[in-house]
């Protein structure tokens, strides 16, 4: 047999696989960011069905287009599903696309591991959905799952537990993956303080994964002993409490808002230096502000309990730690101010989003130092206002920065241009629809609308109304973003080398020896 004969047979044994097959076995961290992205978005839309049973329901009262039960379910599914599903996956997306990049790695330090952890999350939501079909339904306790609430599910209650400790361990193994590509596999001269801000916002996000996860593992494990066991962990009949599940679920829960919130930070202080044509204001602080925010998380869990009696020692800590997280948080919004001052400023897609994100995001800081007030919170606690704070933190936050991401680097990953107006008008859709939809429920909350029902008395009708309408319209402005994505990458026009440098033809020049680049660098190496 020739050599050549030899050397084909060769390639084709050992030639990538293809297909279906090549997704499945992938260890490419493009591959596996792609799948990741992907994934969010089918989540994104089941999610945001789960929301449209419930604007439905609630469009005027006595509709009654559900039973009380089902609305529980989709309301509890719809927190879970849009926190673990839709918003962690996609901002792992982009660590496993991007980083690797911004710090000159070949690729993630753990490729296999990458691999098992994205395919871990398809099994796990497959799970957490199929609770809606068993005898007795889905989760009924909200995405917090008190008990006894949550003990009553009936043969869902061990797969959604099974689910959870998945996601659990694909967060863990992508978190120790992103720590061991950026401390082990950064390009010579890349020191941590010349890294870029996004990849700084993920380094300290691995390490609150890393820390939480398995507190929350914990928790499930002991529902989960408590249902099947005869243990008494949480059941006041045996000596337990379920004040013990709300501790352990808050250690986790808070960090966990972080872990959604800081990657959004990151994504945000590299598109406005771009479109601003300026280094980053302030990056050491920045750096600073970020490590500040993520050590605070772990020890304010308390004020999303501060009606469950604790002494007024540990209120007025809880009260005192959490409004001191407004002070490095302020110091980057100042600085994402400061770095817009006196730029050369254009508002493409990615720009409007981050500057929507900045005004946005401190409504909901703001909201949130009023519900860090002790005695405010007796009467804002379990009501709309509480809904209307935590959506405008991760919709107008997290979600926001997510889709501003995919506009500003959709050029990177497909060497194909969006199309600008179809952006844009999908961005001014969802910025009118989103405040439409959630800044009502500030005045439903203090109106006394509590959460999670699925009727209410007459007076609150008028502003409900509205609010669906907003969440409709929210919901359907989102086919728009799918079809962008889908015609940029099919037949979008050709990206250039540095697809925002001449930005609507723009022609700029920063004083010498400062030049553009495309990530947030520090003013000592720009």
């Amino acid at each position: 047999m020739s050599s050549e004969v030899l050397a084909h047979e060769h390639a084709a044994e050992h030639a990538p696989p293809r297909g279906f097959m090549r997704w499945i076995t992938t260890t490419n961290h493009k591959d596996i960011g792609t799948m990741y992205l992907v994934l969010s978005l089918i989540m994104f839309f089941v999610g945001g069905a789960m929301a449209m049973v419930i604007r439905a329901q609630l469009f005027r009262p006595d509709m009654q287009l559900v039973t009380p039960l089902f609305f529980n379910q989709m309301a509890t599914m719809h927190g879970l599903i849009m926190i673990f599903g839709a918003v962690m996956p996609a901002f792992v997306g982009l660590a496993n696309w991007m980083i690797p990049m911004m710090i000159g790695a070949p690729d993630m330090a753990l490729p296999r591991l990458n691999n098992w952890s994205f395919w871990i999350l398809p099994f796990a939501f497959t799970l957490l959905l199929i609770t809606l079909f068993l005898p007795g339904g889905g989760p009924q306790g909200g995405w917090t799952m008190y008990v006894p609430f949550n003990l009553q599910l009936g043969y869902g209650f061990p797969f959604m537990i099974f689910a959870i400790h998945l996601m659990g361990i694909s967060s863990v193994m992508g978190a120790i993956n992103i720590i061991a590509t950026i401390l082990n596999m950064r390009a010579p001269g890349m020191t941590l303080m010349k890294m870029p801000l996004f990849v700084w916002a993920w380094l300290i996000t691995a390490y609150l994964l890393i820390a939480v996860m398995p507190v929350l593992a914990g928790g499930v494990t002991m529902q989960l002993l408590d249902r099947y066991f005869g243990t008494h962990f949480f059941s006041v009949a045996g000596g337990g409490s379920p004040i013990l599940w709300e501790h352990v679920f808050w250690f986790f829960g808070h960090p966990e808002v972080y872990i959604m919130i800081l990657p959004a930070f990151g994504i945000i202080s590299e598109i406005i230096p771009t479109f601003s044509r300026k280094p980053i204001f302030g990056y050491r602080s920045m750096v600073y502000a970020l490590a500040s925010i993520a050590f605070l998380s772990f020890i304010v869990w308390g004020h999303h309990m501060f009606v469950v009696g604790m002494p007024v020692a540990a209120d007025l800590f809880f009260m005192f730690s959490t409004m001191l997280i407004a002070v490095p948080t302020g110091i980057k919004i100042f600085n994402w101010v400061a770095t817009m001052w006196k730029g050369s400023l254009t508002f493409e897609t990615p720009m409007l989003f981050a500057v929507a994100f900045i005004v946005l995001f401190t409504i909901g800081g703001f909201s949130g130092v009023m519900l860090a007030l002790v005695p405010a919170d007796f009467q804002y606690n379990n009501s709309y206002f509480v809904v209307a704070h935590f959506h405008y933190v991760l919709v107008t936050g997290a979600v926001f920065a997510i889709m501003a991401a995919v506009y500003y680097w959709l050029p990177k990953w497909t060497g194909h241009m969006y199309n600008e107006f179809w952006g844009k008008t999908h961005f001014w859709l969802s910025a009118i629809a989103a405040n439409v939809l959630y800044f009502p429920m500030h005045f439903l909350g203090l109106a006394g609308m509590p959460r999670r029902i699925p009727d209410y008395p007459l007076q609150f009708a008028n502003l409900n109304m509205v609010v669906s309408i907003g969440g409709f319209v929210f919901g359907l402005s989102q086919l728009i973003f799918v079809a962008v994505i889908f015609s940029c990458v099919r037949a979008g026009k050709k990206a250039e080398a540095r697809a925002w440098e001449g930005a609507r033809g723009l022609e700029w020049t920063l004083p010498s020896p400062v030049p553009y680049h495309s990530f947030s660098t520090p003013p000592e190496i720009a």
